[in-house]
């Protein structure tokens, strides 16, 4: 499997993995949803909203050149860049679903047209405190998934701690079985 393979799988997960969680969450009053829980960024909506903000910010990062050929990220220029980290930018979960699905389908969009020798090329960026970076692309981007996938777990923790299961969240579960036979 390719590294641009890969990351298609990574774009699915992520977004099939955001789609469980907002479906646990929507069972949830506005007082269960805005509870401070003691987590980084307080509350299950806290939280949402935190994993919003990052995910624009690079995907913002990621639509300047030399990767701005694939219009898959157009959508994210109309965004408006967030202050902070921990900013609320959706105060309803309602309000937050529809935007975190596009942004979900952008990402699996633009997965879908990375090139293989895409991993491998220089990124330059700057953070949200202004300091500049350069790093080879592919490892930024695996940063990008595992990013989603520590706040999702905490996701999964406060929701759990409200009484809802989201079931096996196990990226295993998105990687095809290989015939054994075929290999030996």
């Amino acid at each position: 499997m390719s590294r641009q393979q890969q990351y298609v799988l990574m774009g699915r997960y992520n977004r099939d993995m955001n789609q469980r969680l907002f479906a646990a969450a929507c069972k949830l009053d506005d007082d269960q949803l805005r509870s401070n829980m003691g987590a980084f960024f307080q509350s299950i909506l806290g939280t949402f909203n935190h994993l919003y903000v990052a995910d624009v910010m690079w995907l913002k990062r990621f639509a300047a050149p030399p990767f701005n050929e694939a219009t898959c990220l157009d959508m994210v220029e109309l965004i408006e860049t967030p202050q902070a980290l921990n900013q609320i930018v959706y105060s309803q979960l309602d309000a937050l679903l529809p935007v975190r699905k596009n942004l979900d389908t952008a990402i699996c969009q633009w997965t879908e047209v990375l090139e293989e020798a895409d991993f491998d090329r220089r990124f330059a960026y700057k953070n949200s405190k202004d300091a500049h970076f350069c790093k080879p692309f592919g490892l930024v981007l695996q940063h990008f998934f595992n990013h989603q996938t520590h706040h999702r777990g905490q996701l999964t923790t406060l929701l759990s701690q409200q009484g809802m299961d989201v079931g096996v969240t196990d990226f295993l579960l998105w990687v095809d079985e290989i015939d054994f036979a075929a290999v030996n």
